[in-house]
């Protein structure tokens, strides 16, 4: 974080200062797990489901941090007492986030340039991609894994510093005004919309326009003459342009598209080449990307990469070479392990959703073509509400259509997709319904051969994230 007197983190927070002398300087870095803690930072004392963050204030200190974030006195340790810590830190990271934007204004300031990227499907991949192509251009700050919420938005905010040209930021939703609530943090320069989709329907009332309706806060966030870069493909994406402030870019396979992707085709291993589309005015540029991602579906993500970056004034050239080099980076996302047994294993067991569900068994037929047996390993997408019987139904008829070789179902809140699998006419031992990840475990122990491609995917709550650690080695 910028460094900030605690006078000035207790102004910004509307909090008071407790056994801290106003001129205390903090200049570390803000976290809320003590074990994270470096000299000079802030230890934010979030209350937790499980633990309360102020039982590990004193380790945090003893550890080097410098003052606290607490939501009452502790007596001996410095602080700022809020009445939220959780809204404080929100108030914060608004603070800091003028502060940098008004040094990024004067001469020789860094221009810095605030892009926020949502979507019901590609946010951390398309935040992945785009912050490496932005790294390459100038100092770079996106979030971690997937911080996209109330907490770790701001914790991203406050990672900035004067130097930053350009923060990448993921923004999640799982209801109305969430996003309303992070663009007031940050308002972006720049709003990707990726796909509205059936992610968390459950919690957001309406069906897929009440999800439209929340994803487009993040137009409406824009700072003033704010772009919106929105995809043209989708109709309720796309009609999002009503609600922007100022410019909007759009991107897809739409002839009116200003970032379009043609002649788009996989190699062996699932992977895209294609020519990028650049239209401005009356020039339009082309050049050849060849995309490291496994999966067609990662040619929407870096089209949408393209376009935010190119708005955000990076060249060209700069865009298609970051394209060419971005590597997946978040972990359990389409990561794709060569085992010494010859089994290939394709995990994507993060996140899950009716979307990413079907273009990541795709991308597994895609994989295994026709001289490999495909392995579909299948948890329950949460989230749905009413909808989650006929959503987890359709995939198990998409599997026997895409003649997935096997396919385990993993729990009770998965079985749909067998009975769906059944219902399209999957017959014998090729879809397999287990009790739990340990089940599931065993069966594979004994069941996969060399030669198999196994996908697993899942929402991370219905915990297949362990499996592909397992099917991996990464939990030895």
């Amino acid at each position: 974080m910028i460094a900030l007197t605690a006078a000035e983190i207790a102004a910004a927070t509307h909090g008071s200062l407790a056994d801290v002398a106003p001129e205390h300087v903090v200049a570390g870095p803000v976290v809320t797990d003590s074990r994270e803690v470096l000299p000079g930072g802030l230890f934010v004392a979030l209350p937790g489901e499980h633990v309360d963050g102020h039982d590990f204030a004193p380790a945090a200190v003893a550890a080097g941090a410098s003052l606290v974030l607490a939501a009452r006195p502790l007596p001996g340790l410095p602080c700022v007492v809020v009445p939220d810590v959780e809204r404080a830190l929100g108030d914060l990271a608004r603070d800091v986030l003028v502060r940098l934007r008004d040094a990024a204004a004067q001469p020789g300031g860094s221009g810095l340039r605030v892009i926020g990227i949502t979507g019901s499907v590609g946010k951390t991949t398309t935040k992945d991609v785009l912050a490496q192509v932005c790294g390459a251009a100038g100092p770079t700050v996106a979030p971690v894994r997937s911080f996209n919420n109330e907490i770790g938005l701001p914790l991203t905010v406050l990672r900035a510093d004067e130097q930053t040209r350009f923060l990448v930021l993921e923004m999640g939703a799982s209801g109305p005004g969430h996003l309303t609530y992070l663009t007031d943090i940050a308002p972006p320069d720049v709003a990707v919309v990726l796909v509205v989709g059936q992610a968390h329907l459950g919690g957001f009332g309406g069906g897929i326009d009440g999800v439209a309706r929340a994803k487009a806060e993040i137009v409406a966030g824009l700072v003033p003459a704010g772009t919106a870069v929105l995809n043209a493909d989708d109709p309720r994406v796309r009609a999002m342009a009503a609600v922007a402030p100022g410019p909007v870019v759009l991107f897809g396979a739409s002839p009116d598209a200003r970032v379009q992707a043609q002649d788009v085709r996989l190699d062996a291993l699932g992977r895209a080449r294609f020519r990028l589309v650049h239209v401005e005015g009356d020039v339009r540029e082309e050049r050849p990307v060849e995309l490291r991602l496994v999966g067609e579906h990662h040619v929407h993500n870096a089209l949408a990469a393209a376009a935010a970056a190119l708005t955000a004034g990076i060249a060209l050239d700069d865009v298609v070479a970051g394209l060419s080099a971005a590597d997946a980076l978040s972990p359990h996302r389409m990561h794709v392990v060569d085992r010494p047994d010859g089994v290939t294993v394709v995990d994507d067991s993060y996140n899950a959703n009716p979307d990413s569900m079907r273009a990541a068994l795709k991308a597994l037929a895609v994989i295994a073509g026709r001289h490999r047996r495909s392995v579909a390993v299948l948890g329950e997408m949460l989230e749905l509400g009413e909808e989650s019987r006929t959503a987890h139904d359709a995939i198990g008829r998409l599997v026997v259509r895409l003649n997935i070789g096997l396919t385990v179902v993993v729990g009770d809140g998965a079985r749909a997709i067998r009975d769906g699998a059944n219902h399209e006419g999957s017959w014998g031992d090729e879809v397999v319904l287990a009790d739990d990840v340990d089940a599931a475990a065993a069966f594979l122990a004994d069941e996969l051969r060399p030669g198999d491609v196994v996908l697993v995917k899942s929402s991370f709550g219905a915990g297949l994230w362990r499996l592909g650690d397992r099917l991996v080695g990464a939990d030895a």
